[in-house]
């Protein structure tokens, strides 16, 4: 694992670790598909909605804080959040 995706990964581990109740229930899982590196997040069931948030804003805002730490390595990265 390159040393950007290592940092993008583990700041996604971070922050979804602060945003649930149970963060020993938080699963980050990269992997490459069509020339970009998905995070695949995974949290608890009851979690899901926290991690979401209303209307989506909380994923949206994580998804933009992926994307800025993403500039420099000029890679594109998706986060897939696993029900």
């Amino acid at each position: 694992m390159s040393d950007s995706k290592a940092n993008i990964v583990a700041l996604m581990e971070h922050l979804a670790k602060v945003i649930v109740e149970a963060p020993d229930e938080v699963f980050v899982e990269p992997f490459e598909e069509n020339g970009q590196t998905v995070v695949e997040l995974e949290v608890a069931e009851s979690d899901v909605g926290r991690l979401i948030g209303r209307h989506g804003r909380t994923a949206r805002s994580l998804r933009t804080i992926m994307n800025a730490a993403a500039l420099r390595s000029r890679k594109r990265y998706q986060l897939e959040i696993v029900e």
